[in-house]
């Protein structure tokens, strides 16, 4: 990368035993809700087809319906009281708030309608798996990726997502764990949040960084961390616009030192095929844990990279 800013890493996510028996039911009345905490992203796109992918191979009926916004947390409450008042097989969620979802989510249980969690935490127990990256892990990965891309020494920046959101707020974790194991890196900002739409996190974002900006107009620092899709998106945008990151086209012209990824489809494809395994009264795990993956310029060309940046969500 040829700007003052000369190592950049932003974490995307794009491009990740309870053995009970649910209701019975043949695989003609079976029909799986599934909710994610937006439509819009290509995150949640790829969700959707691995959860399609699984209903078709168990014969199983796939309703997707979720808020538009990541931060419409009315909307998702509404989503789930509506499909356990019309009486789903079950549901798989990814909620929005590890906290406002867990009156739905008990209503659910107690309506013996089984909830699969997905990609982000809920509080309680009325769910009957987890099904997510281990999203601490994933923030330690990107934070030893930029601590290898920085040489050890520098100041960073982390821009945080949104208050409520657990898979983001572990990831944020897992960054500044692996930032204190390094004695040569300065986080200068840790406490701040961009928000969760692209448009909101381009105004605060630039906000942050021109509170940073040298009197030659370059940057006084060295690194960045941002948690998910959106919020990456709009920094690169500001970094963009304001001239500190050059034309910047995505990892292969250097923008990025790395992305941590996910596996969304895997995600939505597991949801789906454990809630079903449920409902069948088939033994389950509490916890499946989708895997995670440090993409860097080095190896994105590699098959299973290249697949996990570029998913065919027609297959």
């Amino acid at each position: 990368m040829k700007s003052t800013l000369s190592r950049l890493v932003l974490m995307i996510v794009t491009l990740t035993a309870v053995g009970c028996s649910g209701k019975s039911g043949s695989s003609s009345t079976i029909s799986i809700a599934v909710i994610p905490k937006g439509t819009s992203h290509i995150f949640w796109q790829s969700i959707r087809a691995g959860a399609e992918r699984a209903g078709k191979e168990l014969g199983v009926e796939i309703i997707w319906r979720g808020p538009l916004r990541e931060d419409d947390r009315d909307s998702q409450v509404s989503e789930v009281e509506g499909f356990v008042s019309r009486g789903v097989s079950g549901i798989v969620l990814a909620p929005l708030d590890e906290t406002a979802l867990q009156g739905p989510v008990a209503d659910a249980k107690q309506r013996n309608i089984p909830v699969v969690i997905f990609d982000s935490g809920l509080k309680g127990n009325d769910y009957v798996s987890f099904v997510a990256t281990d999203n601490i892990q994933g923030g330690e990965l990107g934070g030893e990726r930029l601590a290898e891309a920085m040489h050890g020494k520098g100041k960073v920046i982390l821009l945080r997502y949104a208050e409520g959101h657990d898979s983001t707020a572990k990831r944020e974790q897992g960054f500044l764990d692996a930032m204190k194991k390094q004695s040569g890196i300065e986080v200068v900002s840790s406490n701040q949040y961009v928000g969760a739409d692209v448009e909101g996190a381009y105004k605060r974002a630039e906000a942050i960084l021109s509170s940073y900006k040298k009197p030659d107009g370059s940057l006084g620092i060295d690194g960045l961390f941002t948690p998910n899709e959106s919020s990456t998106f709009a920094t690169l945008r500001v970094l963009q616009d304001n001239g500190w990151a050059g034309k910047v086209k995505g990892l292969r012209d250097g923008a990025l030192d790395g992305l941590v990824v996910q596996d969304p489809v895997k995600m939505g494809y597991l949801g789906v095929k454990t809630i079903v395994a449920h409902i069948r009264g088939q033994p389950i795990e509490s916890r499946i844990d989708t895997g995670v993956h440090v993409v860097t310029p080095a190896n994105m060309n590699q098959p299973e990279m290249n697949q996990l940046l570029h998913p065919d969500l027609a297959r």
